[in-house]
């Protein structure tokens, strides 16, 4: 019993150490690529596993989502320059692919000691009543559950906004 305890130990240290000197980046590229791609928010189909969180308008997204975003009183411009300077407070996060056609981005935020690779997609939408709201998808390429961490990410990510620029009351508090 205490030669299986033993193996097991050396095991877990050695690949722990090949782990970090390797790079966990690096080991993770065996997996795939850390960037999952873009999606597309009407056709988005979640992952079966709970390693994502979606915060989408009930107008656009098929896929339920976990949070229905705020409309915000700027214009898309506004608004993507205020999520520049929420993601400069955020460690460890890339912007991968940014389309000013589409109004769309995509970052890759990694975890502080293993490093595992979350794909995040935002997309700036201006509806006709005015303002500016978001889709924000936000996905892991390893394991089965985040333990909570794309969509503690989500509400982070939308606090830090609405600092910046405030949210338009919803209908259901005006008048």
């Amino acid at each position: 019993m205490l030669t299986i305890f033993a193996i097991v130990v050396v095991v877990a240290v050695v690949t722990a150490g090949v782990i970090f000197l390797v790079g966990p980046e690096r080991i993770w590229s065996f997996v795939g690529p850390p960037d999952l791609g873009p999606v597309e928010f009407e056709t988005l189909e979640r992952h079966i596993t709970p390693n994502d969180a979606l915060v989408c308008p009930p107008d656009l997204c098929e896929a339920k989502s976990d949070l229905t975003p705020p409309l915000f009183a700027v214009d898309a411009a506004t608004l993507r320059a205020a999520m520049a300077k929420v993601i400069a407070t955020e460690p460890r996060t890339t912007l991968i692919d940014r389309n000013d056609t589409t109004l769309t981005e995509r970052y890759i935020q990694r975890s502080a000691l293993l490093k595992f690779p979350d794909t995040i997609v935002v997309r700036y939408i201006e509806p006709p009543e005015g303002g500016t709201t978001l889709a924000v998808y936000s996905r892991s390429q390893l394991g089965h559950s985040d333990l909570g961490v794309n969509l503690a990410r989500l509400k982070r990510w939308l606090r830090k906004l609405a600092l910046y620029v405030g949210e338009l009351p919803s209908p259901a508090h005006q008048g």
